[in-house]
């Protein structure tokens, strides 16, 4: 499984919805927002030039641009580092300010359920696309998942 195949499965709505909740104060906290700028093909960057260009980014998307997709996710996860925070701490998961080791051994705690659990959990108090992205990066990073998570709401 890819990260382009996380974007699909939640079609272009939920990639639109995605590419609204992008924080530019975070990109430039971050010090991601030139680099976003540059990926996106964005001569302007800002929460209107995004929305606008999300058709464009989404066909970038079904073409399977690996680098846009692995850049805009990190768009994404800074922009909603609350909620990272959240779901690590509900799965039990070591971590420093979001952040994990990439070599971490999470499968004690990313055991059988573990998205489902985390998305019943956090679900009243996170934007569901976004909750749903990340679980399913999450499964793709650590290698946890084999197949695409479709949250039963």
């Amino acid at each position: 499984m890819q990260l382009c195949d996380v974007y699909l499965a939640q079609g272009e709505a939920g990639f639109a919805d995605l590419v609204r909740r992008i924080s530019i104060s975070r990109l430039r906290t971050y010090q991601i927002y030139e680099h976003i700028k540059l990926r996106t093909r964005l001569t302007k960057l800002n929460n209107e030039s995004l929305k606008k260009a999300a058709p464009r980014l989404w066909a970038r998307i079904q073409e399977r641009d690996t680098d846009l997709a692995t850049d805009l996710a990190q768009a994404i996860l800074v922009s909603h580092l609350d909620l990272i925070i959240a779901a690590l701490d509900l799965l039990g998961v070591k971590h420093q300010d979001g952040f994990f080791a990439k070599d971490a051994d999470l499968s004690e705690q990313l055991s059988e359920g573990w998205q489902q659990r985390a998305f019943d959990g956090l679900k009243e108090k996170y934007p569901p696309t976004v909750l749903a992205f990340y679980l399913n990066h999450l499964g793709v990073e650590t290698g946890t998942a084999p197949e695409l998570f479709q949250p039963a709401q």
